[in-house]
């Protein structure tokens, strides 16, 4: 049964250095696939390196946006301009409305953003999961039965050192545990992540030293909220596997 997933995320580029290859693999088996931005990431670091403005920068990423679009086949993306690297400025509930419109607009059935620690720990990452978490609950509380299930797309916890070591606090990731689905990815799809990765002209240098193909590997990890799957599940669009939580 052909589903419609929705992807929300902070910035242009998280889906190719997240999930790009399971977009593609959830795309060739019939599903919709919808993409939502809430900024243009048009703050990054890279504008001073091309000598361009902030609003230059936006419609330059904006532009390798549509690349990405094309290349992985979404059934629709749409890019807003909220302030990149300023979510945590705003007043939430503006963030909310917006997201809730998009979410009643496409209606899909499963929506799927960053985990609680955003995989990176930066901020907007941070915002973008409560806003989304929060309006789907609420929308699922008004009665949205369209809405079937929330999943974060992340990466497992290696117990190792992630961006800060020796004696200060390192990020964790997502433990074993909470880890409810495990895409198996095939060759195709790792080479559609990274013909999506290589939209981001702008960012060739910062996705060569990352490594972020090698961290991702053949595997795309999902949690799935209120729902608990041992065995884990190897399709997130599976609604039939038992799980020991509160079924959607």
């Amino acid at each position: 049964m052909s589903r419609k997933i929705l992807y929300i995320f902070p910035h242009p580029d998280d889906e190719s250095f997240g999930p790009a290859a399971a977009i593609h693999s959830q795309i060739e088996k019939g599903h919709e696939v919808y993409l939502l931005t809430l900024t243009k990431g048009d703050a990054t670091q890279q504008r001073y390196k091309l000598g361009v403005s902030v609003a230059e920068m936006g419609e330059i990423r904006h532009r390798e946006m549509l690349d990405v679009e094309k290349v992985l086949g979404l059934s629709g993306m749409k890019v807003l301009d909220f302030p990149d690297s300023g979510l945590k400025e705003l007043d939430n509930r503006i963030l909310e409305q917006v997201v809730r419109k998009h979410i009643e607009e496409i209606i899909p059935d499963i929506v799927v953003t960053y985990p609680v620690h955003g995989v990176s720990g930066f901020h907007d990452h941070l915002v973008t999961h409560a806003v989304v978490k929060r309006v789907y609950i609420e929308l699922k509380d008004s009665g949205a039965d369209f809405l079937k299930r929330l999943a974060f797309w992340t990466l497992p916890d290696s117990g190792k050192p992630t961006w800060i070591s020796d004696d200060m606090p390192r990020l964790k990731m997502t433990e074993e545990a909470l880890i409810d689905c495990i895409v198996l990815l095939q060759d195709d799809d790792i080479l559609a992540m990274k013909n999506s990765l290589n939209c981001y002209v702008t960012y060739k240098e910062t996705i060569e030293r990352s490594g972020v193909i090698e961290k991702i590997g053949n595997k795309a990890y999902f949690e799935i909220f209120a729902e608990d799957f041992k065995p884990v599940l190897d399709d997130l669009t599976d609604f039939n596997q038992y799980n020991k939580g509160n079924s959607q």
